[in-house]
């Protein structure tokens, strides 16, 4: 058995541990949840290989609240959730972002997103991890 769980599962347990913790905080700790995307997508839209700059243009961050674009990565449209920024990839016209990271049987693996993640992620949890305590300082001094 794993140790890792998967997104979907570390996303439960922090809404639930984020559920009892005033709305004010969440809200301030959004814009941290949105830099640390931004960082994750610039590090993947340096990574990605260029041809036509159509792949790279598609590299999206939907903030919390909003829904992803259609056929992104991942299987379409999807929500990001209050205590969520998401980074995605693909478009209408732009559909090979997997392909790309992944490689086919025809053209070699040339992956950008995985390891774009792995260099931002730490940065970004960093900046998380600040904008929390603040924000839960703040909510204790009584701080709107």
């Amino acid at each position: 058995m794993s140790k890792t769980k998967s997104l979907a599962e570390q996303s439960r347990i922090l809404g639930e541990r984020l559920k009892a913790i005033p709305e004010t905080v969440l809200r301030d700790v959004q814009p941290a949840l949105v830099k640390g995307a931004e960082e994750v997508a610039g590090a993947m839209g340096a990574l990605v290989p260029v041809d036509e700059g159509d792949l790279k243009a598609s590299i999206t961050v939907t903030p919390p609240g909003q829904t992803t674009p259609p056929y992104a990565e991942g299987g379409g449209e999807r929500t990001a959730g209050e205590n969520q920024a998401l980074v995605t990839v693909g478009n209408e016209g732009v559909r090979h972002g997997h392909l790309q990271e992944f490689g086919t049987v025809k053209a070699e693996a040339q992956p950008f997103m995985r390891p774009g993640a792995r260099i931002a992620k730490p940065k970004a949890l960093r900046r998380i991890q600040r904008a929390v305590g603040r924000a839960v300082r703040k909510a204790a001094e009584g701080g709107k």
